[in-house]
């Protein structure tokens, strides 16, 4: 998750339990106290749970290290809210502890709530490695159909034309539209995205820059910085130069 959606989801968070807890603890400001305070505790819960744990262990299969490591993080966990709970308390202590409502004095409500939340943002990440699993596994069954058949369709001049994987030459992107060229010499035009493109064409194919996908087997020389393919230089952007540069020199 990107850093702009984990503040968005941890401020809808701390928001939604402080306006919840808010008429049981007897006012916002001590149903934000004590959100604020376990917070940094429930962060840290679900930092080591969904971006070490889930991906490490559960989701490469290792169940037995991913129980036991969870077990520890969840007992450390319950040790250091303990702690801020006692921290907090000492703090209240401080100014009419004694008058606060019954509530708000026994927190492992929200403390479970809390933690509820980590297991929800779990489910969400294992939803999200799932779909993204299928999306890669259907995005290789294409490319080895389209592999197999030896041709790829797109749609051109209100038709689809079939255009055979061996005589492509290198796929360029224009804007709003993709020019594919092939050894005919008659450029095909299609408002088809390349990364779409790219998603339909296995090994020999690979992009080499935001706007060009090559034919490795066309390929006349190359450098670090560009390949010649038909005569024709394109440039190899810095995000693909290594895997391009492994590819092309291993032939």
């Amino acid at each position: 998750m990107k850093p702009i959606k984990q503040f968005l989801f941890w401020f809808i968070t701390v928001l939604t339990l402080v306006l919840v807890f808010g008429k049981p603890y007897g006012g916002y400001s001590v149903s934000f106290y004590f959100v604020s305070f376990l917070l940094p505790v429930i962060i840290g819960t679900s930092y080591t749970f969904n971006s070490f744990l889930v991906p490490k262990y559960l989701l490469q299969k290792k169940y037995v290290k991913f129980g036991l490591y969870t077990f520890y993080t969840v007992v450390i966990s319950l040790n250091f809210e303990m702690l801020v709970i006692f921290l907090a308390f000492t703090v209240l202590a401080n100014y009419e502890y004694d008058k606060m409502v019954p509530a708000a004095t026994n927190i492992f409500g929200l403390a479970i709530t809390m933690y509820f939340v980590v297991l929800i943002k779990a489910f969400m990440l294992l939803i999200k490695t799932s779909f993204g699993e299928q999306e890669k596994i259907q995005t290789l069954e294409e490319k080895q159909t389209n592999l197999q058949k030896g041709y790829l369709v797109v749609r051109a001049d209100r038709k689809n034309v079939k255009v055979l994987l061996e005589e492509i030459l290198y796929v360029e992107s224009l804007s709003d539209y993709v020019k594919i060229l092939t050894t005919s010499n008659t450029p095909i035009i299609t408002k088809e995205k390349i990364s779409s493109l790219e998603q339909k064409l296995a090994s020999p194919f690979i992009r080499i820059h935001r706007s060009f996908i090559i034919n490795t087997d066309k390929v006349d020389s190359f450098s670090s910085e560009a390949v010649v393919v038909s005569g024709k230089e394109l440039p190899i952007s810095r995000t693909y130069k290594k895997e391009v540069f492994a590819v092309l020199k291993r032939g």
